[in-house]
């Protein structure tokens, strides 16, 4: 029989380890009986040097005396038993659940930390190539190597399968691995074994906690993920665009987790309503969006009637369409032609001049500026307070010192995958002074979050002004 194929190894010290967090002892053979076959783990190595589990699928064939309704061939004739895809990644939430959950009795500091891992799919369906799976693991700090399969190996002239042989590295929590699996597996397939339903965006949503937010193909995981049912992706990438500027724990807001209020709102709440509040107190009318990404501050904005003009930029066209989508501008009659008109979205980079972005009576930056690198912040300063130059600008941005008040962070580790930077309190006002000084702007800095005595708000928040609204 043929089995499909799925290995983890790590080179962690003691690697035997890695059979406490998959909760599976390296000396023994598991089998989990499943809807479609069975599986197996198994470990081909384990020592206190490298340790590695595979994971065998045996796919059933299908029961050939029933002719269910709506029968296809496709049923009975497929890759399914030879090459990893959906099926793979309902196996691993079967075998390895305890894992994906991020816990582990014996090990639960080592759950909890990043560990090098090495991922291996020797037939892996993937629709789409190895470039496919290079832009959908590399960015969630893999070493990908995708090699393409070839039709037939004796004739070369055939060209390549839909099959690559895919090999992963890098250094994260098992479980997020596994997740990211979970999710991927079956988008790289592009195709589903059961049926999708609404529970299906839930599952997205939890599985993809932490790292599918903030991937620049959001919008291609979710479509493939839902198999391209738009009655499910549209909520489901605006519950992720909701969290998109989140960290891991931004709801604890408390000075530390013990203490924290469970009811108390997210980070992401407090700190939109601070720029709010901001921007009540200038008075202005005509509001620019600077890196508006999935647009959560602009649905906000176009609540309020004082705001006559709004507009988001983004570099993303794909944040620009999930804004477009949150904002009902994509469907005729959804909002009224008023608020219609009182606000549009703009593609442009942010580090360039922009005349369309001038002569407006305020600027909001909102956890836009650690996403840039530092070498090109003058750029952004000149376009911003110098080009455009709006009466008002708020600046947000993470204080770096808080960091050390979430648990699930490293030492060192940013909040963000994408973060380029993040500063400290003294370093942010230093820039923050430097930038009023150079462009007769006055500046207050400000703290968003509850204070903890020792590190300070988990945000910080700048408000430049020039001597009146709209000069």
């Amino acid at each position: 029989m043929v089995r499909v194929l799925l290995t983890i190894g790590t080179t962690h010290r003691p690697a035997t380890d890695l059979g406490y967090l998959l909760v599976k002892h390296p000396d023994r053979v598991h089998e989990f009986d499943l809807p479609t076959g069975r599986a197996f783990v198994c470990f081909p190595e384990a020592d206190e040097a490298r340790c590695t589990a595979a994971l065998v699928l045996e796919v059933a064939a299908p029961d050939r005396s029933a002719t269910p309704d709506g029968f296809t061939l496709g049923r009975f004739v497929n890759d399914r038993p030879y090459a990893a895809s959906s099926l793979l990644a309902a196996a691993l939430n079967k075998t390895f659940r305890t894992a994906m959950l991020g816990t582990s009795k014996d090990r639960p500091e080592l759950a909890a930390t990043a560990i090098p891992l090495e991922i291996r799919i020797p037939v892996l369906r993937c629709r789409g190539g190895a470039d496919l799976a290079d832009r959908l693991f590399a960015p969630l700090g893999w070493v990908v190597t995708a090699t393409a399969i070839p039709l037939d190996v004796e004739h070369p002239e055939w060209g390549r399968s839909s099959y690559v042989d895919l090999a992963l590295s890098g250094t994260l929590r098992l479980a997020d691995a596994l997740h990211q699996l979970y999710v991927l597996l079956p988008v790289l397939d592009d195709a589903k074994h059961y049926w999708v339903s609404t529970d299906e965006v839930d599952k997205l949503v939890r599985a993809g906690e932490g790292w599918l937010a903030g991937h620049p193909e959001r919008e291609l995981i979710v479509s493939r993920y839902l198999a391209h049912r738009r009655s499910l992706s549209e909520p489901a990438l605006e519950r992720l665009a909701e969290s998109d500027d989140r960290v891991v724990t931004d709801s604890v807001d408390a000075a530390s987790p013990e203490d924290a209020d469970e009811d108390a709102p997210s980070l992401a709440v407090v700190r939109r309503e601070a720029v709010l509040r901001a921007l009540r107190e200038s008075g202005a009318q005509r509001v620019l969006d600077l890196g508006c990404g999935p647009g959560a501050l602009l649905v906000s904005l176009l609540e309020d009637r004082r705001y006559t003009e709004l507009v988001g930029v983004d570099v993303a066209s794909r944040a620009l369409a999930v804004a477009a989508r949150r904002l009902r501008l994509d469907r005729p009659g959804a909002i009224s032609e008023r608020d219609r008109q009182r606000v549009r979205l703009i593609q442009s980079a942010l580090t360039y001049r922009d005349a369309r972005l001038a002569g407006y009576d305020a600027a909001v930056l909102m956890e836009v500026i650690e996403h840039v690198d530092e070498a090109r912040l003058p750029d952004l300063v000149r376009a911003v307070f110098g080009a455009a130059r709006p009466a008002t600008v708020i600046v947000t941005t993470p204080n770096a010192e808080y960091n050390a008040r979430y648990p699930s962070l490293a030492a060192g580790a940013m909040r963000h995958a994408d973060h380029r930077f993040e500063w400290t309190r003294s370093q942010f006002g230093d820039w923050a002074d430097s930038v009023a000084l150079a462009h007769g702007y006055s500046v207050t800095v400000a703290a968003v979050g509850v204070v903890d005595a020792a590190v300070g708000a988990p945000t910080q928040m700048a408000v430049f002004n020039t001597t009146g609204v709209g000069e």
